[in-house]
């Protein structure tokens, strides 16, 4: 489990080192024991505790005794020391794609560049292109990468990573020597956001493989090469990380680099209960030294006495003793849903007719759709007035005696207002089939005024459904500032269904919400909120 970390830290030494025109012996030195670290498919802390450090090649007596003291106490005080004794605006210059450490050391010798902000101030004054073996290109090319690098935030929105994921994919699927592929990390996790897409492969040809990966057309830039492991920029932010396993190994590795971190630790003491030692790439029994090895994730939950537990939850959450338990819950799958009941047509703001929603939810296999659109109070959207929703609930009434095998729910989506009332009168809402209440206006109100007002449409005898019940956009804009816990009290008590809108920047409700809600007995909807037939595919 510590070989990424050790290998990391002799890379930054190495760096760190470079930057500060340090020995170029050491240098290297540290640059080949973190290679080594990193591809080794031993354990580093199986290997220290048998006193074997200086048998793994490039890790001298001096390197296996920094190895030891981290191992040992989780800190390096050479790594610590040389990050304290050198700029911090000079480490996160290793940041920007293309830029060495020997560059920015002859960028911060010659033109006095101590930050990102000073190297794009001197870029862009044409100072770098003076530089001998820079020029015009090269200074070019370090303003586009700052620029790059300036919009890449941490984590990507899940519904931005699935497209770029599936053509990764399928591209690897072409490749010639390409036997095993999946991906793994918060990606397989399907976490709301995600950091780097990771893929991991197996192939009798890796070298092969990690020549075309970076040749793939929507290749930008190439952080690190390796046999290994290969790094690559793509859609101008997004990391992109292929690593070629060994065969015999693939289920161990998928499982570790799924994770979450937590529940790896947790397994792993698991492991530790059961006598054995688990680490990225197998399972070794503590009483004989033997190594296991698993082609499939769920031998090693089986090996452990667990049932295999899905990605989707691997969070430690309680999931780990539900397996232990024998209690875990059973994901819904696509195919298990019947309907959905919040989407909207062109009488508002879709772009496709009734009929078409209709035909395309037949299509998909489902029994039921509820066309929902927006009540007057949303102008901006073609929010009905109440003449207009009456004729809409006609036209369904119609429309469902043509139709076969669907049947269309004549629905909307009901502003509730800055002060709980709804958009539309009692009488009209007691004429349709699905009435979904939700805010869109005066969403900064205080936590009291806004709980207050949400329950108010909760307790509505009319009310079927609350959407997107906290209102945030992952990334743009924060929950409401509201309790929770008493809107899911009062919708326990009348009966009111909570939605979980699948739209990929809302997912609202999120996951912990949506298992209180199991736990308090309240009712949950899983919508798209489509506003077209193809966004029927986001459930």
């Amino acid at each position: 489990m510590k070989n990424y970390e050790v290998a990391r830290i002799l890379w930054e030494m190495g760096d760190l080192l470079e930057l500060r025109d340090g020995n170029r012996f050491k240098v290297v030195a540290y640059r080949k024991a973190a290679r080594s670290a990193e591809t080794m498919k031993d354990d580093i802390e199986e290997v220290w505790r048998e006193g074997e450090l200086e048998t793994i090649p490039g890790v001298g007596k001096a390197i296996a005794k920094k190895i030891e003291e981290y191992l040992e106490t989780g800190k390096m005080e050479t790594h610590d020391r040389l990050v304290e004794e050198t700029p911090p605006g000079l480490v996160e210059l290793l940041l920007i794609s293309g830029l060495g450490p020997k560059t920015i050391s002859r960028l911060h010798k010659k033109l006095g560049v101590s930050s990102i902000d000073e190297l794009e101030r001197a870029a862009r004054e044409h100072r770098v292109r003076r530089l001998p073996r820079m020029g015009a290109t090269s200074e070019a090319n370090i303003l586009k990468a700052i620029e790059r690098y300036k919009k890449r935030s941490s984590r990507i929105p899940l519904n931005v990573a699935v497209p770029i994921a599936e053509e990764v994919l399928a591209y690897l699927k072409g490749i010639e020597g390409v036997e095993r592929l999946s991906t793994a990390g918060s990606f397989r996790r399907g976490r709301e956001t995600v950091g780097d897409i990771d893929v991991l492969a197996t192939s009798t040809r890796p070298g092969d493989v990690m020549k075309a990966f970076v040749k793939m057309p929507m290749v930008e830039d190439v952080l690190v090469k390796g046999s290994t492991k290969t790094s690559v920029i793509v859609n101008e932010t997004v990391q992109v990380d292929l690593r070629i396993v060994d065969s015999r190994s693939f289920g161990t590795v998928l499982q570790y680099f799924t994770g979450s971190k937590d529940h790896n630790v947790k397994l792993r003491g698991i492991a530790l209960q059961k006598g054995y030692s688990l680490s990225e790439y197998s399972l070794t029994r503590l009483g004989d030294q033997v190594e296991l090895f698993f082609e499939r994730e769920e031998d090693v939950y089986a090996r452990l006495g667990l049932p295999y537990i899905p990605p989707e939850i691997r969070e430690d959450e309680g999931e780990i003793e539900a397996a232990m338990a024998d209690a875990l819950p059973k994901l819904i799958e696509r195919s298990e849903i019947r309907g959905d009941l919040h989407v909207h047509s062109d009488w508002s703001d879709g772009r496709n007719t009734i009929e078409e929603m209709a035909e395309a939810a037949k299509a998909a296999g489902y029994e039921y759709i509820a066309i929902c659109d927006h009540s007057p109070g949303l102008s901006i959207a073609g929010g009905l007035s109440e003449e207009r929703l009456l004729e809409k609930i006609e036209f369904v009434r119609e429309l469902n005696e043509s139709l076969e095998k669907i049947t269309v729910l004549a629905g909307t989506e009901v502003d509730i207002r800055a002060d709980g009332r709804l958009d539309y009168s009692d009488e009209i809402l007691a004429r349709c089939d699905v009435v979904v209440a939700a805010i869109h206006s005066a969403r900064n109100q205080k936590s009291r005024i806004m709980t207050n007002r949400i329950i108010t449409a909760v307790e509505n005898e009319h009310v079927d459904m609350i959407a997107h019940p906290t209102g945030r956009i992952i990334g743009v804009r924060e929950p409401y500032d509201v309790d929770m816990g008493a809107v899911l009290e009062a919708a326990a008590r009348t009966g009111t269904v909570m939605e979980i809108n699948a739209y990929p920047a809302r997912l609202d409700l999120n996951d912990r919400w949506a298992r209180i809600c199991k736990e308090m007995g309240v009712k949950l909807a899983i919508n798209t909120d489509a506003h077209s037939v193809q966004g029927l595919d986001l459930m």
